[in-house]
């Protein structure tokens, strides 16, 4: 699977540096943050501050840190207020690629984007240029090494309404309707189930390979490059071997 695939991400994240832990830290945060100011600072009633606390969990990020977001976010009117703003484009070989930012300066964050794009051989486009060969799912993760029994996992997934379960990398990944997500994420939750990773996501409904090691280079790094940017949260794009 890809070098760039969800589950090695994480794997990646969790085991960052301190340095680059901080960064990933302050990106949670800030998607804490958003969360709260939409739907309040109660995980239970707040399905997307739950999925966030999930998430800063599985990144092993202290609860000090969690709970001072939500208070930060809960308690001060004047603290930074971000956008959710996604950009798209091509990148080389004509591979599509979705970066969704976190932004409190869409001037910066559309300047950096651009400059990355077009760095590593790609091209930033208009809203709208490459989503259409997206599909949003529900996307949650599970460790394959905390699971003991897959076919178990299979069953308790499509019987809570789960389109589909693919293994990768030693992860399990199931992919939900978006209408079905919270429940299939609450089902697996009470069943006991511990989720690296709970979220709705742009899946590509088609992949490209790329067969030049030039191209396939140059796309990597830029898709590094782009989430090493603070205000980048995800990159998705449909290469099916970067």
């Amino acid at each position: 699977m890809s070098g760039h695939s969800k589950w090695n991400n994480i794997k990646r994240k969790k085991g960052a540096a301190d340095a680059e832990r901080g960064k990933i830290f302050t990106k949670i945060g800030r998607e804490i943050q958003v969360a709260v100011k939409n739907g309040g600072p109660d995980p239970a009633i707040n399905g997307r501050l739950k999925d966030i606390i999930d998430k800063a969990k599985a990144n092993n990020m202290p609860n000090d840190n969690i709970q001072r977001s939500i208070k930060k976010a809960a308690g001060d009117a004047n603290s930074e207020n971000y956008e959710d703003i996604i950009y798209e484009g091509y990148g080389v070989g004509g591979v599509a690629v979705m970066v969704r930012t976190l932004t409190d300066n869409r001037n910066r964050t559309a300047g950096d984007v651009r400059h990355t794009f077009d760095k590593f051989g790609g091209n930033m486009g208009t809203t709208g240029c490459v989503s259409f060969m997206f599909e949003d799912k529900g996307c949650i993760i599970i460790d394959g090494e905390e699971l003991e029994d897959e076919d178990q996992l299979m069953m308790d997934a499509v019987e809570a309404g789960a389109e589909d379960m693919k293994a990768e990398d030693g992860a399990f990944v199931i992919y939900t309707a978006v209408d079905d997500f919270a429940a299939v994420r609450e089902a697996l939750s009470a069943k006991g189930y511990e989720l690296a990773e709970a979220d709705i996501e742009p899946i590509p409904n088609t992949y490209v390979s790329l067969d030049d090691p030039d191209q396939q280079n140059q796309l990597s790094r830029m898709i590094d490059m782009l989430e090493d940017n603070d205000d980048v949260q995800d990159v998705y794009h449909n290469c099916s071997n970067v």
